[in-house]
């Protein structure tokens, strides 16, 4: 039986490897982006089971944009889009707060609300957050970035309550600091600083997150539900 997938943010680093673990999965493949084109087009020429998706998830019409492409019930949905904004509160813009605010809480809340009846008449479906280390423990100088994905963190394990008896399940990855384009801004020093302040001595790297999605949407996580499972080489 065909299984679809959609995954949001497909075009980073992380969001690309979760693609190509749920193709091995035998998923079928919404592969949402907003500009990284390119990005998409290797994923396509990776798998035919790949359908793309645009929509900017930081307005508001993104979520009505992006569900007017979808054609098929969606049996496994991760949310991964996301941004970070590095600097003080006070430097921030309002419109750096309304676009964090949207594409990290609005748009994944309507999203979910779209697409969880289906699931609810099957009694089957799985919702993966991809969260974050700073949802958890809070960053200086990254402090919106913080409270969206905390905000996150706390939706996860609410709805996971409120959807159990449908038989979905919902669930966090909380990454720690992984080896995307998101790091860019920081020189190699640091990168070495960073490594060595993580008790296992390195950067993740976006398949290891991609492998704990792939985990949490699998039977053999069949009793997990409304949880935050950190994957951070035991930084935090």
């Amino acid at each position: 039986m065909e299984r679809y997938a959609l995954v949001t943010g497909a075009s980073g680093g992380i969001g690309t490897a979760i693609v190509k673990k749920l193709i091995e999965d035998n998923y079928i493949i919404y592969v949402h982006y907003n500009q990284n084109a390119q990005a998409i087009e290797e994923l396509k020429a990776y798998s035919t089971n790949i359908i793309p998706v645009k929509a900017d998830l930081t307005v508001k019409s993104g979520v009505k944009a992006l569900l007017n492409q979808i054609h098929m019930p969606i049996d496994l949905l991760v949310l991964n889009s996301g941004i970070s904004l590095y600097g003080l509160v006070t430097d921030l813009q309002d419109d750096d707060i309304d676009n964090m605010v949207q594409l990290h809480i609005t748009s994944p809340f309507k999203l979910v609300q779209q697409l969880i009846p289906p699931m609810i008449r099957k009694k089957s479906g799985n919702i993966i957050v991809i969260s974050s280390i700073w949802g958890i423990t809070g960053a200086s100088c990254e402090v919106l970035y913080s409270m969206v994905k905390g905000g996150q963190n706390a939706y996860v394990k609410a709805l996971a309550k409120e959807l159990a008896p449908s038989k979905i399940r919902v669930n966090a990855v909380a990454p720690g600091a992984v080896s995307t384009k998101m790091l860019s801004h920081f020189s190699e020093d640091e990168i070495r600083e960073l490594s060595e302040e993580i008790p296992l001595g390195r950067l993740g790297q976006p398949e290891e997150i991609a492998d704990t999605v792939s985990f949490l949407a699998s039977e053999k996580a069949s009793y997990i539900t409304g949880q935050v499972i950190s994957v951070n080489g035991g930084w935090i």
